[in-house]
């Protein structure tokens, strides 16, 4: 396995963490716990989850992928074996808290002691805002629109101020941004400077060969600020594995099973960007899914690369794509296509 440092401190997480939200919709408990204990025998020490998961996010399954982690930490007593990372939800979901689900002192309270409650442990090592309190253009939506009336409860320096508190207490290690934009990232770390106050190590946001936008702003703050990507859906939900080429729609596959909430990747280029980047990885010998994940790995704004696995196969594989090489060549070959279908999916 690969590591690479969580910001500017000293600890090192695998580059390819495991993804959870699956667990408690996709995956049973009992799948969850073999994903658990395969990735950690392989050295993935970087598992991530959320409040809001499973996903699809729906009122009923609140909390269960937390739960499932939980119900494995204390079933194995490997609490601290695990680099665990989770997630406060934004607004927008009615259901969570009645709808005040923003970042504010007992809102955040409640959440991160629910979380704390499920995952049936007494810190979270790096706790992140799933998504912006204000208005973003974010989950694939192109264009900013500027809201003048957004709450007054969008406020960064308090956000800051409610999460030193936990912090302080030990419930959080350190803490990181989802679903954020250059802007926002910047505003975050200027305060945190200028204040004194708990300072954002990382950003979980979509990043894969149909989606390079990332590269456009925040890769250079990234490097310069030491605030690396956890890329999520670096397979493009399924799309960067090959499985849907030709029409193909596996059954149980997540576009199988909720085609209406997986969209982001149904776009007028995308099986001719798919086709194109299939055929390097035939030309070279390489396993499809394997490929678009290192790829995802090597870039030197990514601190880790976020695996989604709902077969113990397609673990064993996407965990194994630490081993594959990419030569200047393929990477070469690999950019081509970007020049042709750039960004099919924002």
């Amino acid at each position: 396995m690969n590591y690479r440092n969580l910001g500017n401190t000293d600890l090192k997480v695998s580059t390819i963490c495991l993804g959870t939200m699956t667990w408690g919709e996709q995956n049973s408990q009992v799948e969850g716990f073999d994903q658990m204990d395969y990735a950690l025998d392989q050295g993935v020490n970087f598992w991530d989850t959320a409040e809001i998961y499973s996903v699809p996010p729906k009122k009923e399954t609140f909390g269960h992928t937390e739960i499932i982690i939980g119900n494995w930490f204390k079933k194995t007593k490997k609490r601290n074996k695990v680099i665990l990372a989770s997630k406060v939800a934004g607004p927008s979901r009615n259901y969570v808290r009645d709808g005040e689900n923003s970042f504010a002192g007992k809102n955040l309270k409640d959440a991160l002691d629910g979380s704390l409650k499920r995952l049936q442990t007494d810190y979270i090592d790096l706790y992140q805002l799933h998504w912006p309190e204000r208005n973003v253009n974010s989950f694939g939506q192109l264009g900013y629109s500027h809201k003048e009336d957004e709450r007054e409860w969008n406020n960064f320096h308090d956000t800051l101020e409610n999460l030193k508190k936990f912090v302080d207490e030990g419930k959080i290690r350190y803490i990181g941004l989802s679903n954020e934009t250059p802007w926002g990232t910047s505003k975050f770390l200027q305060i945190s400077e200028k204040k004194n106050l708990p300072r954002m190590m990382s950003i979980q946001n979509p990043y894969n060969l149909l989606n390079r936008t990332y590269e456009v702003g925040l890769a250079e703050i990234s490097i310069r600020d030491q605030i690396g990507l956890l890329a999520y859906s670096p397979l493009a939900s399924g799309y960067l594995s090959g499985k849907y080429r030709n029409n193909q729609l596996p059954k149980n596959s997540r576009i199988e099973r909720d085609g209406d909430f997986w969209t982001r990747y149904d776009k007028p280029n995308t099986s001719k960007a798919v086709d194109s980047y299939f055929k390097i990885s035939e030309k070279y010998n390489l396993n499809f899914a394997q490929m678009s994940l290192k790829f995802c790995e090597i870039q030197k704004f990514v601190t880790s690369v976020i695996i989604g696995a709902t077969t113990m196969e397609q673990l064993k594989t996407n965990i194994e794509s630490i081993n594959v090489k990419l030569s200047d060549e393929i990477k070469k070959e690999i950019n081509n296509v970007q020049k042709v279908y750039p960004n099919p999916c924002p």
